[in-house]
Formats: structure tokens, C-alpha cells, sequence
């Protein structure tokens, strides 16, 4: 959990809109799937063979699956937005011009390739005249525009008393993806570290620099970064809340980390005036600070050279786009060639904009019918979750009640957000592509860090509407359903109700158990840290939790690349909790009534519905890179992994004993 910003727990890491001819209605989609498989072998295969089979990764893609196939689809939707706004004709709306000329200024490589680096020389000159005097403004300045060096710091929820806003530090200041990169002593891990110097030459040598000094800044950058990554927590102790929170004054703050004016820094970066921040861990700020303070004046102008140029690779010439693409990309996710232009652009747009073209997005591709029917599915979940609260053979009653008031007090929030995110401080030119970058990026932050010491806005979404993912927010006790999911293959108002039930069922019952997974039960209703379980109720969760993370750490991702249980489990326990939930939920609109469709019975067709959501293929390279840090287990395990625990599945294929969708160790948590 990241300090300093709201955490939330997403149905993917963080990648509808009309239907299209293409996309998969009515029954099962049986093309899709392998019926020479046995299901109760491997489910995954029976559901999705096929279409592995037939899907093979693209080229321009690390990981290709049904979320991509629908983000494709939302991303056209999207590009005719973005091409009709960037018609400089008169009467443009604000709306359209911010979109339009962004959209404009990303694709015009020419002007960016004319530029060359002059967008960020005055930032590398400014970093090549700092003195030690200057560290702590320079610091600030660019965690104002995006470049997170040494550490992040920002506004968010107080973890106590989620209604009011706080300032936050929080660990940073890496490059690679996990700290584990660096301090890893593997024979892949040293190949990717030499990699990495080899990637920073040759980057630092675009900017100018001579062969001898860019290897130098390179093994400066390196040995730097080792160090932040000593003093960093693992990911799997950054999930527990408990672990990052930590409210102290300034003054203890001063007395912690000795060497850096706090309280210039705080100024600097625009924060309104406050007495305490949450800290996260004592001892990272406490570590991180010492670090900054040890360093040679040259090693850290290095460093934040390498930050700057890093973060602005994309908005640079083509050679630098390039560059950053084959390390990045082509040899740490295994993508063969960069996404056309007008894809990348829209992204962008999206990524800057996101409540801008949301807007004109819902206009274009959701409507209330649409609105109104998950509504009313997400009501019939929610009951079914109470259901499943109160039958639970091993909670007492007394934690019961207490898990069916936070289970009530959920907000349930669908399409899009209530209130559209503010740009009216941003302005934007046609010719200006990194200077937009870098303002809108400046006029967000502002707008964050002015948040603490107000209210918090529970409201307030984290991902566009056109996003194809889901969210559940601890903190505000909110499950958020972006438009872009709601189309199929999750959802469908003209197709089966199983399927339905299957696809975008599973999906919201899946963020409904996050509010109850092992990070999620620590936040009461009012999306509070407070132990509200029993001493004997929290062991027998704990017990129950830990089976899952057994079962999911005995899967090999790629190679000898075992998953992490325990990173993972919050995710696997809301995928198993999920499409429990919308199993009960469909016994309850069918109301005993069964049918086949395509030969299935409803409760197969569900099974089948949320099997084939995760069809996907992957590269060896993002397999191993997700092993190491992504929350998120790979989509074959995410199915079989679920099922096999499940005898309501057993039931449904008449699975036999010691068939390998049969575990012999079920685990249950919901």
C-alpha cells in the first residue's frame, strides 16, 4: 500500500463501449474453447484453448488477452474522439481543444524531432549547476513535475480517520521495477543489472555526454539506486497497512531523518502548512534520508539527470524513444515493436486527460439502460455476499454483524465518477508536446498536495472511465465499475444471464471480497484501520488465508519462477470469494429454474463465463517480471486456481476425486 496517496485494489494492474460485431454475445463462446480437454483436468484450457491457440501475442504487445481485445475496442472508440476535437475549426469547446491539441502535439514527431533535447536542456543545466545548498529545493521541484527522486510524498486519507486528508512520505527513487532488481544475485538479475548501464550510456550519450563520462553517470545511477533499494521495503510487507502507518510531527520528523530541511521541502513543493504526516516506515525515511545526505554532489546530479531524462523519454526524439523502448520494452517485457503512434497518443491523452475524454467517451458509449442493469446486478451480489457472511461455519456471530455493516456500508459506484476531475488550470498548445506533459503534470500535483488538512472527497476515482479494470477502494469503502468494463465479454444486456452472472458477476463480487481480503477486513465501514474481527475469528482467517497463499506459491509462472502467495493474495482471495458470490447470486435469479444453452446448464455457462475473461498469453519476460511484482496471479491460475477449490464447480462437470480441478486441500476463506 502506498503511502501518501489512496490505495486501491484493482481487478488488474494497472490497462466499454458499444458493442461491437466482433465481440462475443449471446451463450458461451465456444470458439474460444478446447473440448478435448477434460475440464476437471485443466479448466483453463477447456474454457480458453482455443483461443490461446489462435490468439498469439502481437507483436507490439507483452501480454494479449480479452481485457486487451476490449481496451482495443475503447481505444477506437477514443481515437475518433480525439480526431474529431483535434480539427482546429472555430467554436471548439475548451473540452476538445485540451484533448485535441494534446492528441495533436503527440503525434507531430517532426516538431519533437526538430526540438531535440531543448525541452529539458534548462532542467539538465539546472541539475549540472546544483550545489549541496540546492538538494533540497531541486528535490522538491521535481517531485512537482512528476520525477519521483528518493522518495514520494503527497496527500491522502489519514489511515485512522479516513474523512480527512493528510500529508504522506512514501519510499521511491527506483528505476527498475521492484527493489529485488537490484539486490538479487541470480545469474538473470546480474544480465538485467549490466543491461540497465548499457540503457543509461546509451541514453546519457544522446543527450551529448562522451562515452567515459556516461558510463561513469551510468555506475553512479546504479550503485545509488542499490542503496535506495537496501533501505526499501519488500512488496509483500508494503501490502499491510499496518506496517505503513505512522503518524509523527515534523519535529519528530527532524529529529528521524537529521540533514534535510523538512520544512523547506514541505514549502516548496506547495503543500499547505500542517503539524503531522503519516511517515509510512520510520526506519525507509530514516535510511533514505541518510543516503541523500552521504552522496557526492556529482552522484546525485547523476541520478537526477537520469530521473529527468528517464520520465521524459516518451515526449523526446525518436532516438530517445527508441533507446528507452529496447530496454523497457523489447528487453524486460519481451514486446517485438513499439504500438503505432496514434495508439501511443491516445493513451497518453488518456493517462493526462482522463476525465476530459471520459466525458465525451460516456456520451458515445454508455447509457443509462446499461447504468441501471448493473445497478441492479450489483444489488443482487451484495445480497448474495450477506448471505455468505451469515452462513460462514467459522465466524462467531459477533464479527458477523460488524462484517455486515461494512458490507452495507459500501458505496457502489457505476460508470463514472460523480463529480468530473478539474483542468481548468491546464492549457495546452498543438506544438508543445513535453511542455503540456510537464504542466498538466504540475497543475495535478498541485491539486493533490493542496488536499491535506480538507476533507477527503470519497467520491473521487483513480483510473478513466474508458479504463477496462474495476477497483475497490479500502479507504472510502467504495467498489468503482469504470464504463469501459461494462461491455462484453464481462457484460452484455442482450446475452444469457449466466454468462453475465460469470463474466461481469465475478467481477463484482470480486471487488465486493476485497473489502474483506486480508488487507481489506483491517479497514472498518467507515474505511477506518480498526481491528474490528474477534482474536479467535482474525487466527481462523489468518489460518484460512494462509492456505491460499500455499496454494497459489506452488505455481510456476515461467521457468523455475514460482508465483508469490502471499503477494498475491489479496487478489486470489477476491477471485475465489468473487465467483462464489455470483454463484449464489445466480442460484437466486434462477429461482430453480434450469436451461440449457449450447448444452451448458447455468451454473456451467457461469464457470465458463468467468474462465473465459482471463484467456490471455503472455511473454516469458512479462511472466517473470509480474512474478516478482505484480499483486495479480497470471490468468491460468486466476481460473484453475479458483475452481479447483470449489465444489460447487466439482459439482457442476461432475469432477471425480483426484482429478486435478479437485484440490485436495480446498481452501475457503469466503
Amino acid at each position: 500500500m502506498n503511502i501518501g496517496k489512496l490505495a486501491v485494489l484493482c481487478l488488474l494492474p494497472l490497462v466499454a463501449m458499444a458493442a461491437d460485431p466482433a465481440a462475443p454475445s449471446g451463450g458461451v463462446d465456444t470458439a474460444a474453447m478446447n473440448k478435448s480437454v477434460d475440464p476437471c483436468v485443466d479448466f483453463y484450457q477447456y474454457a480458453c484453448g482455443n483461443w490461446v491457440a489462435k490468439n498469439p501475442l502481437p507483436s507490439d504487445r507483452a501480454r494479449w488477452g480479452r481485457f486487451a481485445e476490449l481496451a482495443d475496442r475503447n481505444e477506437k472508440v477514443e481515437l475518433d474522439i480525439l480526431q474529431a476535437a483535434a480539427a482546429a475549426k472555430p467554436g471548439r469547446s475548451a473540452l476538445d481543444q485540451k484533448i485535441g491539441d494534446l492528441y495533436t502535439s503527440c503525434l507531430d514527431t517532426a516538431t519533437i524531432n526538430r526540438k531535440g533535447i531543448a525541452p529539458i536542456h534548462a532542467e539538465l543545466d539546472r541539475i549540472d549547476a546544483l550545489t549541496p545548498a540546492d538538494l533540497v529545493a531541486e528535490i522538491a521541484h521535481l517531485h512537482r513535475t512528476g520525477v519521483g527522486v528518493f522518495f514520494g510524498f503527497g496527500s491522502g486519507p489519514d489511515g485512522k480517520d479516513s474523512n480527512r486528508m493528510i500529508a504522506g512520505f512514501r519510499q521511491g527513487g527506483l528505476s527498475l521495477p521492484d527493489r529485488d532488481y537490484y539486490l538479487k544475485t541470480d545469474a538473470k538479475s546480474v544480465e538485467i543489472r549490466q543491461r540497465y548501464v548499457e540503457h543509461m550510456i546509451k541514453m546519457f550519450q544522446l543527450t551529448g555526454d562522451a562515452a567515459g563520462g556516461a558510463a561513469a553517470k551510468a555506475q553512479q545511477v546504479l550503485a545509488l539506486e542499490t542503496e535506495i533499494a537496501k533501505a526499501s521495503l519488500d512488496r509483500v510487507s508494503l501490502r499491510d497497512p499496518n506496517k505503513t502507518y505512522h503518524i509523527i510531527s515534523v519535529q519528530e520528523l527532524n529529529t528521524l531523518a537529521p540533514g534535510f530541511d523538512w520544512a523547506a521541502y514541505f514549502k516548496a513543493t506547495g503543500a499547505p502548512a500542517f503539524a503531522t504526516l503519516n511517515i509510512g516506515v520510520p526506519e525507509v525515511a530514516q535510511k533514505l534520508t541518510a543516503i541523500l545526505v552521504a552522496q557526492p554532489i556529482d552522484t546525485v546530479k547523476a541520478y537526477f539527470g537520469w530521473h529527468v531524462l528517464r520520465a521524459a523519454a516518451a515526449a523526446l526524439p525518436e532516438a530517445f524513444e527508441n533507446e528507452s523502448f529496447d530496454f523497457w520494452q523489447r528487453y524486460l517485457a519481451g514486446v517485438k515493436q513499439p504500438r503505432p503512434r496514434a495508439n501511443r497518443c491516445v493513451a497518453i491523452v488518456d493517462r493526462a486527460l482522463g476525465d476530459l475524454i471520459g466525458q465525451k467517451f460516456i456520451e458515445q458509449a454508455f447509457g443509462a439502460d446499461a447504468k441501471a442493469q448493473i445497478t441492479h446486478l450489483v444489488d443482487g451480489l451484495e445480497k448474495s455476499m450477506g448471505k455468505d457472511i451469515e452462513t460462514l461455519p467459522w465466524m462467531t456471530a459477533e464479527t458477523k454483524k460488524a462484517a455486515l455493516v461494512k458490507l452495507k456500508a459500501i458505496t457502489n459506484n457505476v460508470g463514472y465518477p460523480v463529480k468530473w476531475r478539474d483542468y481548468s488550470k491546464v492549457t495546452v498548445s498543438r506544438d508543445e508536446f513535453y511542455g503540456n506533459l510537464h504542466q498538466v503534470g504540475e497543475v495535478l500535483y498541485q491539486q493533490r498536495i493542496e488536499k491535506i488538512g480538507t476533507p477527503t472527497d470519497k467520491t473521487e476515482w483513480f483510473m478513466s472511465t474508458p479504463t477496462v479494470n474495476a477497483f475497490y477502494s479500502p479507504q472510502n469503502n467504495s467498489i468503482n465499475f469504470p464504463a469501459g468494463i461494462l461491455q462484453p465479454p464481462f457484460f452484455d444486456p442482450k446475452r444469457d444471464m449466466a454468462m453475465n452472472y460469470g463474466g461481469v458477476g465475478s467481477v463484482i463480487g470480486h471487488e465486493m471480497t476485497h473489502g474483506f481480503d486480508d488487507q481489506g477486513r483491517k479497514f472498518d465501514g467507515d474505511g477506518n484501520l480498526r481491528d474490528w474481527w474477534t482474536a479467535a475469528d482474525g487466527a481462523e482467517f489468518e489460518k484460512r488465508a494462509a492456505c491460499v497463499a500455499n496454494e497459489y506459491s506452488g505455481f510456476t509462472s515461467v521457468d523455475d519462477m514460482k508465483l508469490n502467495g502471499r503477494l498475491t493474495l489479496g487478489e486470489n482471495t477476491a477471485d475465489n470469494g468473487g465467483v462464489r458470490v455470483a454463484y449464489m447470486a445466480l442460484q437466486a435469479a434462477l429461482k430453480g429454474k434450469e436451461d440449457k444453452v449450447d448444452g451448458y446448464t447455468p451454473e456451467q455457462r457461469l464457470f465458463l463465463g468467468f474462465a473465459q475473461v482471463w484467456c490471455e498469453n503472455m511473454s516469458p519476460q512479462e511472466l517473470r517480471q509480474r512474478a516478482m511484482t505484480d499483486p495479480h496471479s497470471p490468468g491460468r491460475f486466476r481460473v484453475n486456481g479458483t475452481v479447483q477449490n470449489m465444489p460447487e464447480f466439482q459439482k457442476a462437470f461432475s469432477c471425480k476425486a483426484g482429478q486435478p480441478m479437485v484440490s485436495e486441500n480446498a481452501c475457503r476463506v469466503w
